[in-house]
């Protein structure tokens, strides 16, 4: 009974509870079962909400017993752990922040409460989102439930991790150069970065804050598309939140793909990418084309100038919204005589060694004599990319690219070469920097039986552009229904 119940997906679990044939208790109890018998292992979970979440589940159940229908009633989901809640420890899987338990939610976190879901834990991430495997936690990596000897991606590695064992109905994740959309590749689910603007970031623990983004992770599209329905929309307390309308997301699954412009960037197929990558995504944009779709070939010219440039931006602003964890502001304080020396041993025992590279990175771009020689110069570079996409949304409605350049690499493999480390991030960094959406959906695996990932780019608020050609494909394929061992 129970392990029927962890493998039912979000959507599918929804329409069971509203019809009363599970109860939100069964559904809660066997997920924190299956927790405790693989999290052991995974380390998905920083904080495991299990007392708290039986008491929501009780009253999902009284709600549903008296017709209530919520759009998440009952159905139990994991956050990132970057995401404030109130009453419930947020540590950005840092050391700085061990302990610190904030007295309000994010919105996201209000919003999900608002629709009925029942929070189930907070998931492991690299340190204040800073990487791409989640070996950068302070509390230890997160693995990848394919195979437990490699990364699951990162920064949100654990909210993907809970997803694909079975250890959540879905998750959210926060996206900043790819940290939703790689995890979800790297184990077989589905992972959606809204625009820049769509969802709301306050709550949300800043790291670059002109392009963190939270969004949903789940087993299926639909789960995808439900869950952005509820986190979605202008937020008053976020001023970079946009008025932008929300569509009903679930409406766009037609599975129908017919009449859709699929542009493929040449620049994204490159050499040094993992062959049963390029032949899993080649193969996928076949079988949109199969279905009526068109393929057109395009051109993304500066696409080699993302990563540097990227790598500018994201730790300057780090760099100046790291600043307040000083262990006087905010952070546990390591007392060594005056305040300089108090202020060097709280940063330089606080924070892991991922997150003082970017703050010396990012103080050092910002730093007088060199801010318009890098950050200034950056800004202009990120400016061309994202005329880039502009122009290539005149020609399609979608891009179809890989995730990443190869499948999850195996532990240590990256960690001492963080040049190699950035690189997998470097067909999903140019979305974010032009602030438009994009999805990541299963599209194969490789020889290893590792899960590859499809990247569908759309324009800025056309999430319903890109779930419905992930759904039409997902659809047409059986590669969302496998799940690891």
């Amino acid at each position: 009974m129970m392990t029927d119940l962890t493998d039912l997906s979000l959507s599918e679990a929804r329409e069971k509870l509203r019809r009363r044939e599970i109860s939100a208790v069964e559904l809660t109890r066997a997920t924190l079962a299956r927790i405790e018998q693989r999290d052991p292992t995974l380390n998905a979970y920083l904080t495991v909400t299990g007392e708290r979440a039986l008491k929501r589940a009780e009253a999902a159940d009284r709600a549903l017993a008296n017709g209530e229908d919520r759009p998440l009633l009952g159905v139990p989901l994991a956050l990132k752990d970057i995401l404030s809640t109130q009453g419930v420890e947020t540590t950005c899987g840092s050391k700085i922040l061990q302990g610190y338990t904030p007295v309000f939610s994010a919105t996201v976190a209000q919003r999900l409460d608002d629709a009925g879901a029942i929070l189930i834990g907070k998931t492991n991430l690299d340190e204040f989102a800073m990487g791409s495997s989640t070996e950068n936690s302070a509390y230890g990596a997160s693995r990848n439930p394919w195979d437990t000897e490699r990364v699951p991606g990162g920064s949100s590695g654990g909210s993907a991790v809970a997803v694909a064992a079975r250890m959540a109905q879905g998750a959210i994740g926060t996206d900043t150069g790819g940290s939703i959309r790689l995890p979800a590749a790297y184990c077989g689910i589905v992972g959606l970065k809204p625009s820049y603007g769509r969802v709301s970031r306050y709550g949300l623990v800043a790291f670059g804050s002109s392009l963190d983004c939270p969004g949903p992770m789940g087993r299926m599209v639909e789960d995808a598309a439900r869950l952005l329905g509820v986190i979605a929309g202008r937020d008053p307390l976020d001023s970079t939140s946009m008025e932008a309308p929300v569509p009903d997301y679930r409406a766009a699954l037609t599975g129908d793909v017919k009449g859709l412009r699929i542009g493929v960037p040449r620049e994204y197929f490159v050499e040094g990418i993992q062959p049963e990558v390029e032949a899993a995504v080649r193969a996928a944009i076949t079988q949109l084309e199969a279905m009526g779709a068109a393929v057109v070939e395009i051109s993304l010219p500066n696409t080699d100038y993302a990563m540097p440039a990227y790598y500018i931006i994201a730790p300057a602003e780090a760099s100046a919204n790291l600043a307040r964890f000083d262990g006087i502001r905010f952070g546990p304080r390591m007392m060594r005589g005056d305040m300089w020396a108090t202020y060097k041993a709280t940063r330089g025992e606080g924070f892991g060694p991922e997150v003082k590279r970017r703050i010396m990175l990012g103080t050092y771009a910002l730093s007088a004599g060199y801010y318009d020689a890098y950050y200034g110069k950056a800004q202009q570079v990120r400016t061309l990319i994202k005329q880039d996409f502009d122009r290539a949304f005149e020609q399609v409605d979608v891009i179809a690219a890989p995730v990443s350049p190869s499948t999850a690499f195996k532990f240590g493999a990256n960690v001492d070469d963080p040049i190699k480390m950035y690189l997998e991030d470097v067909f999903t960094i140019p979305a974010s920097l032009a602030g438009v959406c994009g999805i990541s959906v299963p599209c194969g695996k490789d020889g290893d039986h590792l899960p590859i990932g499809l990247q569908l780019i759309g324009g800025a608020f056309r999430e319903e552009t890109i779930l419905r050609a992930a759904h039409a494909y997902e659809q047409a394929t059986t590669w969302h229904t496998l799940a690891p061992a």
